[in-house]
């Protein structure tokens, strides 16, 4: 079975309720008063303190003594799928959380389908996702093949399921692994394994790395990768170019650089960028402008110095491009001086990284830089989409400027037909 591809902002707000919730569900607490209908209180600090001491609460104790949820017990299943909906509806969400804790406090195992089902036909999943995973973050330490069955059966895309395994893989890892494996079948890439590899890569990198290297290329590839990225970066720069090194397949590793070097540059952005260089390859041609522009964008000077000091070739032009990319953004009369001082340096992609980013602030100036453009059809196409944008934006303007410039035959024929068809 192959699931689509998981969003990774959904999968993010899923993987955050993963660690509170599988603590949560092991020591369970909340008040009673919050399971009917009440807002919980938030502890005071004699009363936490008191906890501490003796070792339990008093809420614990009383869920110890009511194991079948207390005065909730006493609602009918209708009731309480009213009350799952009540809490879901309210738009304060701090509020919302706090009672959907509470509830999920006093749900009883098999109870847990009937809930998530009721939640789903809310039609309101895509606002709630965090709520959506804690439901089956909590289903998940209760009894996770019963979910997982559920989000096959149930869920076109790959959220549940990669929330489920998480939460798993908290608990039992090698379980989930196996569930994980036996449901996978064909050559292509377990699409299962994302959620699993999130989860080790703080717990058990080791085992996270091997699952992930195990892959083929593919985009679940590169969805677990990112998954892995947060874990490795916080063990330090230092061992994250020692693991991308250590990668045997080209892609991945390649594939890693990318990702890890963008994270890095923010940080230490002369420290990413000599390594790419000193590495070259696809990943260092396609990262060295996005680490310059960062590095430009916090200190021009320092990133500007660098540039220069590069030899001629690729990594300079490169470099060079990322720079008037961060400089343009924020002046663009300066990035077109720096432009006309490195003539040297400038290539098609530069002069198209210096219109995108300065036709905002000076759309005269961005197009007079258009006409560099070698490439007739870079060149044409560049004037068509910036011209139709100022056009929309400010049409007297823009026509004034098209009244005094030269174009290309083809794109001033484009305009003359517009403005043909625009006549009553």
């Amino acid at each position: 079975m192959k699931l689509p591809p998981v969003a990774t902002l959904t999968t993010a707000l899923a993987i955050g309720v993963v660690g509170f919730l599988v603590g949560r569900i092991s020591t369970p607490g909340a008040a009673d008063a919050a399971a009917n209908g009440d807002s919980p209180s938030i502890p005071t600090r004699s009363s936490s303190r008191a906890a501490d001491e003796t070792g339990r609460s008093s809420a614990t104790t009383k869920r110890s003594a009511r194991p079948d949820g207390g005065r909730n017990a006493t609602a009918t299943a209708e009731e309480r799928l009213k009350r799952l909906e009540s809490i879901m509806r309210g738009e304060n969400a701090l509020e919302r959380n706090r009672a959907l804790l509470a509830y999920i406090d006093q749900i009883a195992p098999g109870d847990f389908e009937a809930a998530i089902a009721k939640f789903r036909g809310l039609g309101i999943t895509e606002s709630r996702f965090s709520e959506y995973a804690m439901l089956l973050t909590a289903w998940s330490q209760h009894d996770p093949t019963a979910a997982l069955a559920y989000a096959q059966a149930n869920s076109r895309s790959g959220f549940a399921a990669t929330t489920i395994l998480s939460s798993w893989a908290a608990t039992d890892p090698e379980a989930a692994i196996r569930w994980a494996q036996a449901n996978h079948t064909g050559t292509d890439a377990n699409p299962y394994l994302a959620g699993i590899i999130r989860t080790l890569g703080a717990t058990d990198p080791a085992r996270a790395s091997g699952l992930l290297t195990g892959m083929p290329r593919s985009q679940e590839r590169g969805e677990a990768l990112d998954a892995m990225l947060p874990h490795l970066l916080a063990q330090g720069a230092d061992a994250t170019r020692a693991w991308i090194s250590a990668l045997t397949d080209d892609s991945l590793r390649n594939g890693s650089m990318m990702r890890a070097a963008d994270q890095m540059a923010k940080t230490d952005p002369k420290g990413t960028a000599d390594w790419l260089l000193a590495n070259p390859g696809e990943a260092t041609n396609r990262s060295l402008d996005r680490v310059l522009g960062t590095w430009a964008a916090s200190d021009e000077k320092a990133a500007v110095a660098y540039f220069e000091a590069l030899p001629r070739g690729d990594s300079r032009g490169d470099a060079f491009r990322g720079v008037i990319s961060a400089v343009a953004a924020n002046n663009a009369a300066a990035a077109a001086t720096m432009i006309d001082s490195h003539a040297a340096d400038v290539t098609d992609s530069t002069l198209q990284t210096f219109v995108w980013h300065s036709f905002g602030s000076d759309p005269a100036l961005a197009l007079n830089y258009v006409g560099r453009i070698a490439d007739p059809g870079n060149q044409e196409r560049m004037y068509s989409r910036t011209l139709d944008t100022w056009l929309n934006d400010d049409p007297a303007a823009a026509q004034a400027w098209m009244q005094k410039n030269a174009l290309p035959e083809k794109v001033a024929r484009q305009f003359q037909d517009r403005a043909a068809g625009a006549k009553p």
